[in-house]
């Protein structure tokens, strides 16, 4: 692309990547001010200094540390889980070609789609009866199942491209289904996978709504859910709220930006493919 049109692109790239940094500066720079000079200076101005006891008061208040721990545990056994059940259902179906294929994947794409609304209510009463309501394991569940009907969904259209001539090979050579699976399978087909693995954990983290109805003791409770009941319930200050905010989604960037090499190779992969 030459002329015009690139210098086009280039700015409205540039653009793009203001419009969505500019709102976490914000919130780092007011994260880091004291109340008084937000008071005195507003929400744009540079602070003077480095405040940190907006930081220190809402980490405590909120005992942060056992917040940031339950999404940690929670978000990763849904990633792993997830792409477990994600690989051997789509290996029944891309590569098994079972009968009923075609509404079985229609089945799990329902599913996905379905808003979280219209799962509260059974899911909360299903907790209850089972004795697992206000526990990370009943989150779990239930995401994992979420996430795994879309992980399904995707990776039994990858699969169902695999070439079949080694699964013959192997098979010729004595190798089993399961074999064949974690051997082979899996091993070409990891960018996909860690892409899924990637998302799956970011989804999981950011999720406010379930975790919300299902964990209600604060020992329980992950970080989305702390931050909104706080702001709900709690006065705080601006310097205050804003690192609540920085706090939380600084976890969320950290995995992805060391990450971001798999999740660009991954991408990458699939559309070479």
């Amino acid at each position: 692309m030459r002329g015009p049109g690139r210098w086009a692109v280039l700015f409205a790239l540039v653009v793009l990547a203001v419009v969505m940094i500019f709102p976490f500066l914000i919130v780092a720079v007011n994260a880091v001010k004291s109340p008084a000079e937000y008071g005195s200076q507003g929400p744009l101005s540079l602070p003077d200094g480095l405040y940190l006891q907006g930081i220190i008061d809402f980490w405590n208040r909120v005992q942060f540390g056992t917040k940031l721990w339950n999404s940690f545990l929670i978000s990763a056994s849904v990633a792993v889980l997830a792409v477990v059940l994600s690989v051997l259902n789509a290996y029944a179906l891309g590569i098994g070609r079972v009968k009923g294929r075609l509404w079985i994947l229609v089945l799990f794409l329902v599913a996905n789609t379905l808003p979280q609304e219209a799962l509260a209510y059974p899911l909360y009463y299903l907790a209850k009866a089972v004795d697992l309501y206000d526990t990370q394991l009943a989150v779990i569940i239930v995401m994992t199942a979420i996430q795994a009907a879309f992980g399904t969904y995707l990776l039994s259209a990858v699969l169902g491209q695999f070439p079949k001539e080694i699964l013959e090979a192997a098979a010729i050579d004595g190798a089993g289904r399961l074999r064949s699976l974690w051997r082979i399978v899996v091993p070409i087909s990891r960018p996909t996978i860690n892409v899924l693995l990637i998302f799956f954990f970011i989804w999981t983290w950011n999720e406010f709504f379930l975790p919300l109805i299902f964990l209600i003791s604060n020992d329980t409770q992950t970080v989305p859910v702390a931050l909104g009941v706080l702001q709900g319930e709690k006065y705080m200050d601006a310097t205050t709220s804003s690192a609540s905010a920085l706090l939380g989604v600084v976890p969320a960037i950290a995995f992805f930006l060391i990450f971001q090499r798999t999740l660009t190779r991954g991408v990458t992969v699939g559309a070479i493919k």
